[in-house]
């Protein structure tokens, strides 16, 4: 039996990839760790086969724990999610020139680049790929540039972190110094144009700079949406699988212009999050280095990146990995999801009729 480690498994993303793992066969021995104790992984029933709280992964004990988790475990390979995370495993590979057990990711300066939006921002600066696009801090908030180069309406939110962390439509010069004192402890934002258009998703997978896979979404409609400022939460509540194959060759040209900038391979699992303007040209708002929340639901209907990662880490090659950049799904799917459910999957929206 081939045992998997989970890190951050408190996480919603990690708990949706072990739930598969643990549908699909063979079966596995999966173990979870966390650096918080009440991480809702370690207690929900059939998930794990064991888990153990871990130090963060800025801390000094972070690898020395896992190197003799691992030693005593004998971990056939690793899904690491936290962003955090996988910027110190890259760290890790750079110091060691391997990686405490096989795992699939992309180089610690593609990693980097991509967590922080605001680097990203600068990389594709001048580009058709984002909206206008500005850093700034509690220390240099750039009342003017925002006035003048962005405009009002715009949309701000922290440069780390995902699930819309500190995101708020901005109407005026005035809610944009009352959003920065309420938001006091974030230090660094992006504010950018405000676009009125679809939020999209997609996930996408690369293999030694080989775009292999890619299959794409619209989130619809929020969980508990009216209790963020922004209206815009880290959950979908009503989605829809698309068969649109320009959201997939945009977001490719985007990762190859970032990769070519970088001079770094595309390697590793790139989820993006999108929004299209009033025209409809789609614009990047974020690139996740890891899957995403929806591939739980995704790999449901026949987008599987998961069984993919374990292909590869088995493998240590794409070899067996189908090749589908312009995946379609097989009929209109559409999820429905909530705090404490399982996601519904349906066929088709015309059940709403």
């Amino acid at each position: 039996m081939k045992t998997i480690l989970v890190t951050g498994i408190g996480g919603l993303t990690p708990r949706s990839i072990t739930k598969i793992i643990r549908e699909n066969p063979p079966d596995y021995k999966i173990i979870g760790v966390d650096a918080n104790k009440k991480a809702i992984g370690f207690f929900m029933e059939g998930l794990l086969d064991e888990h153990y709280v871990c130090p963060r992964c800025d801390s000094p004990d972070y690898f020395p724990f896992l190197e003799k988790l691992i030693a005593e475990k004998k971990f056939d390979y690793a899904f690491v999610q936290p962003e955090s995370e996988i910027v110190a495993w890259g760290d890790y590979y750079e110091r060691h020139g391997n990686f405490p057990c096989p795992v699939f990711m992309g180089c610690k300066k593609l990693s980097e680049s991509l967590r922080d939006k605001s680097i990203m921002a600068e990389l594709l600066e001048g580009t058709d790929f984002i909206p206008k696009t500005i850093k700034v801090t509690q220390d240099n908030p750039r009342y003017e540039d925002v006035e003048n180069e962005i405009g009002f309406p715009c949309w701000i939110r922290a440069t780390e972190g995902t699930g819309g962390l500190g995101s708020l439509k901005l109407e005026n010069l005035s809610s944009y110094k009352s959003w920065l004192f309420i938001n006091s402890a974030i230090p660094e934002f992006t504010v950018s144009e405000f676009l009125t258009g679809r939020h999209l998703a997609n996930e996408m997978l690369y293999y030694n700079n080989e775009y292999v896979k890619g299959a794409a979404l619209e989130c619809a409609e929020y969980v508990m949406a009216n209790t963020a400022p922004s209206k815009v939460t880290g959950n979908t509540a009503f989605g829809r699988f698309l068969n649109e194959d320009r959201i997939n060759r945009f977001c490719d040209d985007c990762i190859k212009y970032l990769c070519g900038k970088l001079q770094v391979p595309a390697h590793g699992i790139l989820s993006f999050d999108l929004k299209e303007d009033k025209d409809g040209n789609l614009k990047v708002t974020e690139v996740n280095i890891r899957h995403m929340a929806y591939a739980g639901v995704m790999a449901q209907v026949g987008f599987d990146l998961i069984e993919d990662t374990i292909k590869i880490m088995e493998d240590g090659n794409a070899d067996r990995v189908e090749r589908a950049p312009f995946f379609h799904y097989e009929k209109p799917y559409i999820f429905l999801r909530d705090v404490d459910v399982e996601p519904i999957i349906l066929e088709s929206e015309d059940i709403f009729d």
